[in-house]
């Protein structure tokens, strides 16, 4: 339980001595501050990026303050399936099991582009590069303890969404959006599509009797490369001294903003199918409570057809044995 007259803090998570936690697109922004707050409770964490010299920068600044910090690289491209397969052989090679996998990594296209198999870009990235990594690391997500009586939380499965799910749609003649195609809506589908993921993904945790949880976040809004590099404008007015003053009345600094993953991941009370978001107006900024996904998030019927989509275009098909 938060410290008594606070909200939820890094402070209020228990030690995971002895976890692994995998955190893709953990170079800079929320994975960055995510990764350090699990490897600050004793996790081994894994950075998985596309990047690989900001991963090793990146792993430089958190063991920077903390010396004790057990860390590991992985390559990990979400927009091409082939280097998905081979980041998660790497993470199956290296770790025998995976306490917390966060699917924190997302891309916000300034123009329609492709991934390296040929999908929409924000849709191929955000949500298959999520879904087939997760897949692939299934069998080595430590799901068999579950909740424990000392505390410490089970297996866990994070998918970090947004906001912007709220205005999603999901139009299953056109993946590709050849007709319909937008910045905003491209963005917005994809973190639906990773939302009904999350959700769906606890369903059949659920049905096979697995003790493990798939639960969401999102961070409201925060100081994130998402957001900043969409437009010269953007850029000016999160980096402009003139402008921060503003901005931080609405918007909160990435440590903040990864508060609603960090305690999906680690709080021995959260449960499968739980979304966390910024308690404050409109979930913008704020301690990290439950809210409430998009009516249209929950719709069973169209996250079972979108898993068996996410199905036939990765060829990552689930066991829950």
């Amino acid at each position: 339980m938060p410290r008594s007259g606070a909200g939820w803090t890094s402070a209020d998570a228990p030690r995971l001595d002895g976890r692994t936690a995998v955190v893709t697109g953990a170079n800079s922004g929320l994975g960055l501050e995510t990764a350090r707050a699990l490897a600050r409770l004793g996790a081994t964490v894994v950075l998985a990026c596309r990047n690989l010299d900001a991963a090793t920068i990146a792993a430089e600044d958190i063991t920077a303050t903390d010396h004790d910090a057990d860390l590991a690289i992985v390559r990990l491209d979400l927009s091409d399936l082939a280097a998905v397969r081979e980041a998660a052989d790497t993470i199956r090679a290296d770790h025998r099991q995976v306490d917390i996998l966060v699917n924190n990594a997302g891309v916000m296209s300034k123009a329609r582009s492709f991934t390296a198999d040929g999908f929409e870009l924000d849709f191929g990235t955000n949500f298959l590069g999520h879904y087939a990594l997760t897949g692939l690391l299934l069998d080595r997500i430590n799901f068999s303890r579950g909740e424990r009586s000392d505390g410490r939380c089970g297996g866990r499965v994070v998918t970090v969404t947004s906001a912007a799910h709220r205005k999603g749609s999901i139009d299953f003649d056109d993946l590709p959006m050849d007709h319909n195609y937008s910045v905003p809506a491209a963005y917005a589908r994809s973190k639906l599509a990773e939302l009904m993921f999350a959700i769906e993904l606890q369903r059949r945790l659920a049905a096979a009797g697995m003790p493990g949880a798939s639960l969401a976040a999102h961070p409201g809004a925060s100081y994130s490369g998402v957001m900043r590099d969409q437009s010269k404008i953007l850029n000016w007015a999160f980096t402009s001294p003139r402008m921060r003053w503003l901005l931080n009345l609405f918007v909160q600094e990435p440590d903040r903003g990864a508060l609603p993953a960090l305690r999906a991941a680690t709080d021995p009370a959260a449960f499968g199918g739980q979304f966390y978001g910024p308690s404050g107006r409109l979930e913008a900024t704020g301690s990290p409570v439950l809210v409430s996904p998009a009516d249209r998030a929950v719709d069973s019927a169209v996250a079972q057809r979108l898993w068996d989509v996410a199905e036939e275009l990765t060829g990552v098909r689930y066991s829950f044995d």
